[in-house]
Protein backbone atom coordinates (compact mmCIF):
# COMPACT_ATOMS: atom_id res chain seq x y z
CA UNK A 1 0.00 0.00 0.00
CA UNK A 2 2.74 2.65 0.98
CA UNK A 3 4.72 1.83 -2.46
CA UNK A 4 1.17 2.08 -4.64
CA UNK A 5 -0.07 5.48 -3.06
CA UNK A 6 3.98 6.64 -2.64
CA UNK A 7 3.76 7.26 1.31
CA UNK A 8 4.26 6.01 4.50
CA UNK A 9 2.60 5.06 7.60
CA UNK A 10 3.63 7.17 10.52
CA UNK A 11 2.47 7.35 14.35
CA UNK A 12 -0.83 9.39 14.57
CA UNK A 13 0.82 11.46 17.06
CA UNK A 14 3.27 12.61 14.45
CA UNK A 15 1.18 12.70 11.84
CA UNK A 16 -0.90 15.82 13.51
CA UNK A 17 2.03 17.82 13.85
CA UNK A 18 2.28 17.84 9.84
CA UNK A 19 -1.49 18.64 9.35
CA UNK A 20 -3.44 21.44 8.93
CA UNK A 21 -5.70 22.43 11.66
CA UNK A 22 -8.82 21.43 9.75
CA UNK A 23 -7.76 17.82 8.80
CA UNK A 24 -5.85 17.45 12.22
CA UNK A 25 -9.09 18.19 14.15
CA UNK A 26 -10.39 15.85 11.92
CA UNK A 27 -8.25 13.24 12.31
CA UNK A 28 -8.37 13.17 16.38
CA UNK A 29 -12.19 13.65 16.66
CA UNK A 30 -12.07 10.25 14.16
CA UNK A 31 -9.25 8.57 16.51
CA UNK A 32 -11.02 9.45 19.99
CA UNK A 33 -14.40 8.14 18.98
CA UNK A 34 -12.90 5.22 17.88
CA UNK A 35 -11.22 4.63 20.67
CA UNK A 36 -14.27 5.53 23.11
CA UNK A 37 -16.52 2.95 20.80
CA UNK A 38 -13.37 0.35 21.18
CA UNK A 39 -13.87 0.59 25.20
CA UNK A 40 -17.25 0.92 25.67
CA UNK A 41 -19.23 -2.25 24.17
CA UNK A 42 -20.71 -3.02 27.18
CA UNK A 43 -23.06 -2.05 29.62
CA UNK A 44 -21.57 -0.97 32.87
CA UNK A 45 -24.64 -1.41 34.81
CA UNK A 46 -26.20 -4.70 32.99
CA UNK A 47 -22.93 -6.62 31.25
CA UNK A 48 -25.07 -6.73 28.20
CA UNK A 49 -23.50 -5.47 24.48
CA UNK A 50 -24.40 -1.95 23.81
CA UNK A 51 -25.71 -0.51 20.50
CA UNK A 52 -23.96 2.46 18.62
CA UNK A 53 -26.71 5.01 16.86
CA UNK A 54 -25.99 6.17 13.08
CA UNK A 55 -24.22 8.84 13.96
CA UNK A 56 -21.56 7.62 15.87
CA UNK A 57 -22.56 9.77 18.59
CA UNK A 58 -23.92 7.72 21.52
CA UNK A 59 -24.09 3.66 22.71
CA UNK A 60 -26.94 2.80 23.97
CA UNK A 61 -27.78 -0.39 26.22
CA UNK A 62 -30.56 -2.42 24.61
CA UNK A 63 -32.30 -4.12 28.15
CA UNK A 64 -31.87 -0.78 30.50
CA UNK A 65 -31.84 1.69 27.73
CA UNK A 66 -29.07 3.50 29.39
CA UNK A 67 -26.94 6.05 27.40
CA UNK A 68 -23.20 6.35 27.09
CA UNK A 69 -21.80 9.69 25.15
CA UNK A 70 -18.62 10.19 24.44
CA UNK A 71 -16.45 11.88 26.98
CA UNK A 72 -13.10 13.86 27.98
CA UNK A 73 -10.76 13.98 30.55
CA UNK A 74 -9.89 17.52 31.46
CA UNK A 75 -6.12 18.63 31.76
CA UNK A 76 -4.86 21.51 32.83
CA UNK A 77 -1.16 22.61 30.43
CA UNK A 78 0.80 25.60 32.65
CA UNK A 79 2.93 28.19 31.41
CA UNK A 80 4.84 29.28 34.32
CA UNK A 81 6.57 32.35 34.84
CA UNK A 82 8.43 34.68 36.87
CA UNK A 83 8.17 37.60 34.71
CA UNK A 84 10.99 37.70 33.05
CA UNK A 85 11.55 33.79 32.67
CA UNK A 86 9.04 31.18 31.87
CA UNK A 87 9.27 27.39 33.19
CA UNK A 88 9.60 24.49 30.55
CA UNK A 89 9.94 21.00 31.79
CA UNK A 90 10.08 17.63 30.27
CA UNK A 91 9.66 13.93 30.68
CA UNK A 92 11.55 11.01 30.00
CA UNK A 93 9.31 9.51 27.14
CA UNK A 94 9.78 13.76 25.00
CA UNK A 95 11.46 13.22 22.07
CA UNK A 96 15.39 14.03 23.33
CA UNK A 97 15.69 17.74 23.63
CA UNK A 98 12.15 18.53 23.48
CA UNK A 99 10.60 20.89 26.71
CA UNK A 100 7.25 21.85 26.91
CA UNK A 101 4.77 23.41 29.86
CA UNK A 102 3.64 21.77 33.23
CA UNK A 103 0.49 19.35 32.66
CA UNK A 104 -1.72 17.12 34.35
CA UNK A 105 -5.23 15.75 34.87
CA UNK A 106 -7.50 17.25 37.12
CA UNK A 107 -8.85 15.50 40.08
CA UNK A 108 -12.29 14.99 40.78
CA UNK A 109 -14.27 17.42 42.89
CA UNK A 110 -11.12 20.83 41.70
CA UNK A 111 -11.86 23.19 40.03
CA UNK A 112 -9.69 24.55 37.23
CA UNK A 113 -7.55 26.96 39.02
CA UNK A 114 -7.17 24.48 42.00
CA UNK A 115 -5.73 21.45 39.56
CA UNK A 116 -3.28 24.64 37.87
CA UNK A 117 -1.86 25.18 41.57
CA UNK A 118 -1.81 21.69 42.52
CA UNK A 119 -0.06 20.73 39.84
CA UNK A 120 2.34 23.40 39.75
CA UNK A 121 3.38 22.67 43.10
CA UNK A 122 3.75 18.89 42.94
CA UNK A 123 5.99 18.75 39.93
CA UNK A 124 8.46 21.79 40.93
CA UNK A 125 7.53 22.74 44.37
CA UNK A 126 6.24 26.08 43.16
CA UNK A 127 3.20 28.16 44.91
CA UNK A 128 1.02 29.96 41.91
CA UNK A 129 0.31 33.39 42.82
CA UNK A 130 -2.04 34.37 39.93
CA UNK A 131 -3.38 32.77 37.14
CA UNK A 132 -5.14 33.15 34.07
CA UNK A 133 -7.12 31.00 31.06
CA UNK A 134 -5.90 31.30 27.69
CA UNK A 135 -7.18 28.89 24.86
CA UNK A 136 -8.32 25.45 25.15
CA UNK A 137 -7.89 22.01 22.71
CA UNK A 138 -9.27 18.38 22.13
CA UNK A 139 -6.37 16.37 22.27
CA UNK A 140 -7.04 12.00 21.72
CA UNK A 141 -4.25 11.01 23.38
CA UNK A 142 -4.41 8.92 25.84
CA UNK A 143 -7.87 8.39 25.45
CA UNK A 144 -9.33 12.08 24.81
CA UNK A 145 -8.16 14.88 26.34
CA UNK A 146 -9.39 18.36 26.74
CA UNK A 147 -6.45 20.47 27.21
CA UNK A 148 -7.15 23.84 29.26
CA UNK A 149 -4.23 25.97 28.73
CA UNK A 150 -3.38 28.37 31.85
CA UNK A 151 -0.42 31.18 32.53
CA UNK A 152 0.38 31.71 36.06
CA UNK A 153 3.01 33.56 37.79
CA UNK A 154 5.04 32.93 41.04
CA UNK A 155 6.85 35.63 42.93
CA UNK A 156 10.23 36.07 41.97
CA UNK A 157 11.76 35.84 45.24
CA UNK A 158 10.15 32.39 45.22
CA UNK A 159 11.62 30.50 42.26
CA UNK A 160 13.75 27.62 43.28
CA UNK A 161 12.64 24.47 41.77
CA UNK A 162 12.10 21.35 43.35
CA UNK A 163 11.79 19.01 40.61
CA UNK A 164 9.70 15.90 41.08
CA UNK A 165 11.60 13.00 39.55
CA UNK A 166 8.28 10.48 39.85
CA UNK A 167 6.81 13.32 37.26
CA UNK A 168 9.46 14.81 35.49
CA UNK A 169 12.68 13.71 34.20
CA UNK A 170 14.06 17.80 34.20
CA UNK A 171 13.06 21.26 34.68
CA UNK A 172 14.23 24.59 34.44
CA UNK A 173 13.41 28.55 34.02
CA UNK A 174 14.49 29.93 30.27
CA UNK A 175 15.17 33.61 29.57
CA UNK A 176 13.12 35.58 26.79
CA UNK A 177 15.98 35.25 24.17
CA UNK A 178 16.34 31.23 24.39
CA UNK A 179 12.64 30.91 23.99
CA UNK A 180 12.64 33.63 20.93
CA UNK A 181 15.78 31.19 19.90
CA UNK A 182 14.07 27.88 20.44
CA UNK A 183 10.70 28.73 18.29
CA UNK A 184 12.85 29.64 15.49
CA UNK A 185 14.32 26.29 15.48
CA UNK A 186 13.34 24.77 11.98
CA UNK A 187 15.74 21.69 12.30
CA UNK A 188 15.46 20.78 16.50
CA UNK A 189 17.38 17.55 15.74
CA UNK A 190 20.35 19.32 14.73
CA UNK A 191 23.36 19.16 17.01
CA UNK A 192 25.57 21.99 18.65
CA UNK A 193 29.23 22.10 18.05
CA UNK A 194 29.53 20.24 20.78
CA UNK A 195 27.88 17.55 20.03
CA UNK A 196 24.79 17.77 22.34
CA UNK A 197 20.74 19.06 20.76
CA UNK A 198 19.53 22.13 22.07
CA UNK A 199 16.44 22.23 23.73
CA UNK A 200 13.52 22.67 21.41
CA UNK A 201 9.50 23.48 21.57
CA UNK A 202 6.43 21.61 20.93
CA UNK A 203 5.43 21.49 17.09
CA UNK A 204 2.99 25.22 16.27
CA UNK A 205 -0.30 22.98 16.48
CA UNK A 206 -0.13 22.11 20.05
CA UNK A 207 -1.77 24.09 22.19
CA UNK A 208 1.59 24.42 24.38
CA UNK A 209 3.74 25.76 21.56
CA UNK A 210 0.35 28.61 21.26
CA UNK A 211 1.14 29.40 25.44
CA UNK A 212 5.03 29.63 24.93
CA UNK A 213 4.46 31.97 21.92
CA UNK A 214 1.59 34.12 23.83
CA UNK A 215 4.40 34.43 26.37
CA UNK A 216 7.06 35.90 24.24
CA UNK A 217 5.06 38.17 22.38
CA UNK A 218 3.68 39.61 25.72
CA UNK A 219 5.70 38.56 28.52
CA UNK A 220 3.21 40.00 30.96
CA UNK A 221 0.29 38.24 30.05
CA UNK A 222 0.80 35.34 32.58
CA UNK A 223 1.27 38.72 35.52
CA UNK A 224 -2.82 39.42 34.67
CA UNK A 225 -4.88 38.69 37.37
CA UNK A 226 -7.29 35.43 37.67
Amino acid sequence: METELTGSFIELRKALFRLNMKDASLLSTAQALLRWHDAHQFCSRSGQPTEKNVAGSKRVCPSNKIIYYPQMAPVVITLVSDGARCLLARQSSFPKGMYSALAGFCDIGESLEEAVRREVAEEVGLEVERLHYSASQHWPFPNSSLMIACHATVKPGQTEIQVNLRELEAAAWFSHDEVVTALKRNHPYTQQQNGTLPFWLPPKLAIAHQLIKEWVEKPTCSSLPA
